[in-house]
């Protein structure tokens, strides 16, 4: 890639006059020697597979081999019909969609990582809500995860996407920003904003920890997307109206960093802390054991 910050990927764009979906689309054939055409149906298959992750959630029993979740996106969108929501139909339609995917993953359905399982859900909550509101093309929404892609590339060489080695602000928050930028694209907006979007993502979830009850990619992590994809709205939102993160987005990047290289062990995804050292996460973790202990015969 001829980038490495989200600075100079924005030089690139202003210097080539291209968005950052349609640039990154010519650096990753350049990196991968394949066609354009190769890669733009790649990644088309990919956002097939995240719109069938969010009918599948939506519609089919996501309830997980632990039994400790499933189906509550389900229960957002029928609540929605006796009740208006209060974040409004289309963030609330983000939320859902976003608890949809995570769900499917928890029932080990088939997703698209982005960047990691544990924070699958997000992209195409934000992704797939979108495009049924402002009636996108999938061309628009595949170009657009192009984006999200050349986002979640500098901030994984310059900080972390793994709750392992930085805590969920690592998955979930860079999920959230990479969103949040690509976003903005997708509505018209300049690179140069959509690189605030991201800084303005990121600064709402640093120290964000990791903390899986029973180790599981579930709970806190399903509503943590649900969450996501409303923040990533948001952050979308402010930089389209020209709100700039002061801070500049590579900085919040290094910050990330910084936050979670000092982050306890016990809460990055080692269940050692946090919500899964509760007495109720604790309770949980044991009868999981007991469950998966051997009956004697």
């Amino acid at each position: 890639m001829n980038f490495r910050t989200l600075s100079e990927l924005g030089e690139l764009c202003a210097q080539r006059g291209l968005s950052i979906g349609r640039l990154m689309l010519e650096e990753q054939s350049a990196e991968s020697g394949k066609s354009p055409e190769d890669e733009f149906a790649k990644m088309t298959a990919y956002y097939g597979v995240m719109k069938e992750a969010v009918r599948r959630g939506l519609h089919e029993n996501t309830t997980s081999r632990s039994g400790l979740t499933g189906l509550d996106a389900q229960r957002v969108l029928a609540k929605r019909q006796e009740l208006e929501p209060s974040l409004g139909g289309s963030a609330s339609d983000a939320m859902a969609y976003a608890l949809a995917v995570s769900e499917v993953n928890a029932s080990m359905g088939r997703i698209i990582a982005t960047p990691t399982a544990g924070s699958c859900g997000i992209i195409p909550g934000v992704f797939v809500s979108t495009q049924e509101r402002f009636g996108l093309a999938d061309e628009e929404l595949v170009y657009a995860l192009f984006a999200a892609g050349a986002i979640g590339y500098v901030i994984a060489n310059n900080s972390f996407v793994s709750g392992a080695e930085g805590g969920c602000q690592a998955e979930v928050g860079s999920a959230i920003g990479m969103a949040a930028g690509a976003l903005v694209e997708l509505r018209g907006g300049t690179p140069a904003q959509a690189i605030h979007a991201v800084g303005l993502a990121l600064k709402n979830t640093l120290g964000l920890i990791c903390d899986p009850v029973g180790g599981l990619v579930e709970i806190p992590c399903i509503v943590r997307n649900g969450f996501g994809a409303v923040t990533a709205l948001a952050a979308a939102d402010m930089a389209l109206a020209g709100v700039r993160s002061v801070i500049p987005s590579d900085e919040v990047i290094q910050v990330m960093l910084e936050v979670g290289s000092a982050m306890p062990e016990i809460h990055r995804e080692t269940a050692g802390g946090g919500l899964a050292q509760t007495p109720t996460g604790r309770k949980i973790m044991s009868e999981l054991k007991n469950k998966k202990k051997p009956q004697p015969q």
